[in-house]
């Protein structure tokens, strides 16, 4: 399937796309190569040109533009932890299934992960310009396509798919602070003794 396709019917009409993606044969590479390296780069290379050409606003200090080679770091490392990040999501949606009387598949859990985060990988556009920056919260839409993905994917009962997703949104929140955690030590932001040019 085509990648643009696939992200406008998983955005749009989620339901239906659920269906056709749990039919669909894939393989991790697959996966990875037509679709979650292509979207997972999004936001990072649009924190970085976003960070280096207009800058952060630090509070009492003014904006501060990253340093080029720092907001490059900053990506790669970014990205890296966002590509190792779905995986691990995926390996915890399937350990999960059977508490939710589903059925354990890694590749099926690498699909809900990845086609399940397919609103926050785009929303990731909006770092790229400073004022636009608070519409990356478009991206809580990930969480209502997690919601829907998992019954159908991991043929868990519809009536547990609620306990299911909070738990797995519950381990996304701990990935996330941690990813964030490791790619925080790559970009220094001065604090308010900075003084802006």
């Amino acid at each position: 399937m085509n990648l643009v396709e696939r992200v406008k019917r998983i955005l749009l009409s989620p339901k239906t796309e659920w269906e056709v993606i749990d039919a669909e044969p894939t393989t991790p590479a697959e996966l990875y190569t037509r679709y979650i390296m292509p979207l997972a780069a999004i936001g990072p290379l649009a924190q970085l040109i976003g960070y280096s050409v207009f800058g952060i606003t630090v509070p009492f200090a003014g904006t501060y533009r990253v340093p080029i080679g720092s907001a490059i770091t900053q990506a790669i490392v970014m990205y890296v932890l966002t590509l190792a990040g779905t995986y691990v999501l995926a390996l915890i949606i399937d350990a999960l299934a059977p508490t939710f009387n589903g059925q354990r598949s890694q590749i099926q859990a690498l699909k809900v992960a990845a086609y399940s985060l397919t609103a926050s990988w785009v929303a990731g556009i909006f770092a790229l310009v400073p004022g636009l920056r608070i519409l990356t919260l478009l991206g809580l839409y990930s969480l209502y396509l997690l919601y829907l993905g998992i019954p159908v994917l991991m043929k868990s009962p519809k009536e547990k798919a609620v306990g299911y997703t909070v738990v797995v949104i519950i381990a996304a929140i701990v990935l996330s602070i941690i990813t964030g955690a490791i790619a925080g030590v790559f970009l220094r932001v001065p604090g308010a003794g900075f003084r802006a040019p």
